[in-house]
């Protein structure tokens, strides 16, 4: 690593470590203010506390770390720009995309961050502030249905434990390619063992129908072990899943067992999916608007730079939000959901870039910009 490197390294992490904590320590402020009610009345340990905090941290964090690396590069950027710091490196010979490769780096670094938080333990945040606070999660799941298209079964669960292979007082009908009722079971208990991929019916009363739906046959059975049902305890609660609550390997999970559900039900788990993989790489794609746009070399320039680059950030933000909800309505495909915003400004970071390189302002593309919103 070069003496440059090492310099502008040091001087943006230290920003950067400087707004992360700065953000962290405003949201737990007003966190604590929110609930230390609902703490100090539930007889919360100090130990339990930090453990209900280190939940939360990995949600925010994939929040707060775009908005972190956008301002430390502007600010960064901007005093060095002030000080004739880069017109000085540009100057000895050393390329504009040489100058910001560290930081470049550092974008990729911060992107491979929000991944391995975004791919489980962000998601689970909102539930495991549900289940801290009383408001869900531990407690039992009253009046589930399930509907298994491909075998043609319909489960009635009148309650169940989340993360619990055993149901209670449930019902299920077997119907034939008609939709005609063949078969119906009512059980006390249905508990399924993981090993042998059974399900065991307790105190089960089985009765036959004919095509007409008169009853052939009742037989009561203490224990009814079942071998051919495909259905797992992870299906039969997933119809109460949302999306947005999923993790990475949940949602891939659920599109795969349930691949014979309606397009319109697999829709938002389709964009939350694609949308947690696009979601990371929003670091990089505000480095690539910030970065270009926090070199300037004058104070006028500069500040417009800054105020186009905030202004980019919100609108990548607002798109994010359009698209999931295009997607989550079935209305684009969702592998556009998830990427396109993305892709979007992501490819104008790269033009922003390009003018830079070739020593050209902002007002380049602010022209242009203009020139656009007039022509219509």
């Amino acid at each position: 690593m070069s003496l440059f490197d090492r310099y502008i390294t040091r001087n943006f992490v230290q920003a950067y470590l400087y707004c992360i904590a700065g953000f962290i320590s405003i949201w737990l402020i007003f966190d604590i203010s929110d609930s230390i009610s609902t703490f100090l009345d539930e007889h919360m340990s100090l130990g339990r506390i930090l453990e209900y905090y280190g939940t939360q941290v990995p949600q925010i964090l994939v929040i707060l770390l775009p908005v972190s690396l956008l301002l430390a590069l502007l600010f960064v950027l901007g005093r060095m720009s002030r000080a004739n710091e880069i017109v000085s490196m540009l100057t000895a010979g050393t390329s504009l995309i040489r100058v910001l490769t560290p930081l470049f780096l550092i974008a990729l670094l911060t992107t491979a961050t929000c991944f391995a938080l975004n791919y489980s333990a962000a998601p689970h945040a909102e539930m495991a502030r549900k289940i801290f606070f009383g408001g869900g999660g531990s407690n039992e799941v009253q009046g589930q249905i399930f509907r298994n298209r491909r075998e043609s079964r319909t489960w009635f669960i009148q309650n169940f434990r989340p993360n619990s292979n055993r149901f209670s007082n449930v019902q299920v009908l077997q119907q034939d390619a008609s939709d005609h009722i063949t078969m119906s079971f009512v059980a006390v208990t249905a508990e399924y063992d993981p090993t042998t991929r059974t399900w065991t019916l307790s105190d089960a009363r089985v009765v036959r129908y004919d095509p007409a739906g008169n009853i052939i046959s009742a037989e009561f059975e203490p224990s009814l072990v079942l071998q051919h049902w495909s259905e797992t305890p992870y299906r039969l609660r997933s119809a109460n899943m949302r999306a947005e609550l999923m993790s990475l390997p949940e949602l891939r999970d659920y599109l795969n067992f349930n691949s014979d559900f309606p397009d319109t039900l697999l829709a938002p788990f389709r964009t939350h999916f694609y949308y947690r993989l696009a979601l990371p790489w929003t670091c990089l794609v505000i480095a690539l608007i910030a970065a270009p746009l926090g070199v300037g070399f004058t104070r006028r320039g500069v500040l417009a730079s800054v105020a186009i680059a905030i202004l980019l950030t919100f609108a990548l933000n607002f798109s994010t939000h359009l698209f999931l909800a295009l997607g989550e309505g079935d209305r684009v495909p969702a592998w556009l959901a998830g990427w396109a915003p993305a892709i979007l400004f992501g490819a104008i970071g790269l033009y922003l870039l390009q003018l830079r390189s070739s020593n050209r302002e902002a007002s380049d593309f602010r022209s242009l910009f203009r020139r656009r919103i007039f022509a219509r």
